[in-house]
């Protein structure tokens, strides 16, 4: 099933656009896979994707469901760098760590590496982001593999992140407990009488 996954997710766009209703490409490889998702889910990828996909499983071919989107020419962010306030929501919701900047500072995005998903445009406060054509020449199996490898080293370096968050929340909450000193077992009993009757149920 792993590889059959890889095959699938190796069509794909790797725009990581969440069109599709999954988290990115690899997660709607994994649903056609497992048979949870039809394969006319990806506007990037277009009728010429869907046919690719449909050879692949030996499906029939579908029309690309309106309902995630239409077809249409691949595009590039461009921030306008004036009137980017440094707010850095694009950078947040960016699936591919394209665009650079910091608080409070002008951001930039790295057209190499902008996938076109368009995530940045709504989370931008001040509308300016525009989008432009993005060249044929980018438009490649190369690309698609570089966006991938990028969108997974982002993915892991979120839950670092969240591992992190979680283990210093959790040291917390023992060195709060040590300060608090040991349980009054007469208190721990009313607490739980008193839980119980307001769930009889636990």
């Amino acid at each position: 099933m792993s590889e059959l996954v890889d095959r699938i997710d190796a069509l794909l766009p790797q725009t990581q656009c969440e069109q599709c209703g999954y988290h990115g490409c690899r997660p709607y490889a994994e649903a056609i896979a497992h048979g949870d998702a039809p394969i006319n889910y990806c506007p990037p990828g277009g009728e010429a994707g869907i046919a690719k996909l449909a050879a692949l499983l030996d499906k029939p071919v579908l029309p690309l469901d309106p309902e995630h989107g239409i077809e249409k020419p691949r595009t590039l962010a461009r921030i306008v760098e004036t009137d980017c306030i440094g707010c850095t929501k694009c950078i947040q919701v960016c699936p591919v760590d394209a665009i650079v900047g910091a608080a409070k500072w002008m951001h930039t995005v790295v057209a190499d590496d902008c996938t076109g998903c368009e995530l940045c445009v709504p989370a931008c406060p001040v509308d300016c982001i525009v989008l432009e054509p993005m060249p044929l020449a980018q438009i490649d199996q190369a690309h698609a593999d570089q966006a991938r490898q990028h969108f997974q080293r982002r993915e892991a370096r979120l839950a670092q992140q969240r591992e992190h968050r979680e283990a210093e929340l959790a040291a917390r909450k023992v060195e709060v407990g040590a300060q608090a000193g040991p349980v009054n077992p007469v208190l721990a009993a009313l607490a739980r009488a008193k839980a119980k009757q307001q769930d009889p149920k636990s």
